[in-house]
Parts: C-alpha cells; sequence; structure tokens
C-alpha cells in the first residue's frame, strides 16, 4: 500500500543521492568481495575488454544476447560467441545458424541471431564495421532499444547515459524516488533529477541490488543499505 504524504509527491523531495550511492557502493564493494555476487554480465564483458577496440562490439553482442535472460546464461554465451565472433565480419561469417547455436540457451536465440547478423551488416556497410556511439544511431540498429543504446553508451564507451532495466525501475519507484509507470520514463525522470555524475553507475548498482537484496518479491528488507532513502512503496512481505 502507498503511503501517505503531504501532498508533495516522493519524487519532488530533495534526495541525499551522496549518501545514497556511497552506501550502494560500499555494499557492492563488500559483496562482491566476498564472493557472494558477480556484477552484471554486460559490466562483466566490458570490464573483460578494457581498452580493446572491440569492446563496442562485445558489449552490444551481449547486451542483445542479455534481454530476458539470466545474468549467468548471457556471461557464458557472450564469451562463447565472441570467441567466434570478436568483431561484426566475422558474425556474419559464422552464419545464423551457427551464431544461435553459439547464444543457445538466452532467451530466442534464434531471432537475437538474427537481429545480430542484420545489425552486423548495417555496421560493416555504414560505419566501417564500429559500432556508433550516438543514441539515435544506435536507436535504429535492429533490436535495440533504449536500454540496450544507453548501455552501450555508458559502458562501451564510457560516455553519460542512463539505463533503465526492470531492476532500475522498480526500485526507484519503491523508493520513492520516481513515479513512472515505464522504464523508458523512468529514465526521462532520473534525467531530471539526478545529478550527471551519478548516471553511469545507477544501472549496475542497482541491478546488483535488485538480484540480490530489493527482489520484486519478498526483498530483503531487514539488510537494505539505503532503507532511509526507501519509502519501501508497494511492497507486501518482506525479510
Amino acid at each position: 500500500m502507498r503511503s501517505q504524504g503531504s501532498g508533495m509527491r516522493s519524487e519532488e523531495r530533495e534526495q541525499d543521492w551522496a549518501g545514497i550511492f556511497k552506501n550502494l557502493e560500499g555494499w557492492r564493494k563488500n559483496i562482491l568481495s566476498l564472493t557472494l555476487a558477480e556484477d552484471p554480465a554486460i559490466t562483466a564483458v566490458a570490464a573483460e575488454h578494457g581498452k580493446s577496440p572491440s569492446k563496442p562490439w562485445a558489449v552490444l553482442l551481449s547486451t542483445i544476447l542479455s534481454l530476458r535472460t539470466k545474468d549467468d546464461v548471457t556471461l557464458a554465451a557472450s564469451l562463447r560467441l565472441l570467441s567466434k565472433a570478436p568483431g561484426p565480419a566475422e558474425l556474419l561469417k559464422l552464419g545464423i545458424k551457427e551464431t544461435a547455436r553459439l547464444a543457445y540457451p538466452v532467451g530466442f536465440y534464434r531471432t537475437k541471431a538474427q537481429s545480430l547478423a542484420k545489425i552486423a551488416t548495417i555496421l560493416l556497410e555504414k560505419y566501417d564495421g564500429q559500432v556508433p556511439s550516438n543514441l539515435d544511431a544506435l536507436l535504429e540498429l535492429p533490436g535495440v532499444g533504449r536500454k540496450t543504446a544507453n548501455l552501450v553508451l555508458t559502458e562501451a564507451f564510457d560516455m553519460y547515459g542512463i539505463c533503465v532495466d526492470i531492476h532500475v525501475h522498480r526500485i526507484c519507484n519503491r523508493a520513492g524516488w520516481v513515479e513512472t509507470q515505464s522504464p523508458e520514463k523512468t529514465e526521462m525522470r532520473l534525467r531530471e533529477i539526478l545529478p550527471k555524475r551519478y548516471w553511469k553507475k545507477i544501472n549496475y548498482l542497482l541491478v546488483l541490488y535488485g538480484q540480490n537484496l530489493c527482489r520484486p518479491i519478498s526483498p530483503f528488507c531487514s539488510r537494505c543499505v539505503i532503507s532511509k532513502h526507501c519509502k519501501r512503496l508497494d511492497v507486501g512481505r518482506s525479510r
């Protein structure tokens, strides 16, 4: 049940973003050091490629594979496919059937193999085989929505963007930082209220937090490190 306020929307109140992100980053450092969890698959793929020229392609490919797929499956499939197709030209040489085989068992692996082939063709024909570092150009690629485009910008190019997936959307609304009905609207609202220095961090921090603590059903509120910043809106049972 949503809490009753003073008339001012919860998202309009000043948020202690510095405190929120300090606590989230401390929690992430601790949980990773204890090997109790791993960074999201896309972040792991980006780290794997460092400053390699192939990093944007690796991030784009793994983000496409990640849609409706668990992180451990995404990471394994991404590394497997990238070992055979480190660039768009190599992926086209593989063919759609082999690309799908290497991508299996990610969700909708055949459809994603077709999308990757179309993307590879466009990159080779229009961008000299390179992934564009422009939001609008990325959104023109088959199968690329705002979530994917923003993730490529932040993880591959270290550019400003706000990637909002189901975890970011859920936590931001649950905490009362925003009041939105869709991930895209959450992104637009965060662009208005979130200081830019936190744009690149919010996805990997809240995805990890949402996978481990702030779960959709029965979240671990007793372990929450940002509880004083969270209004627990629409939270029923918690642990």
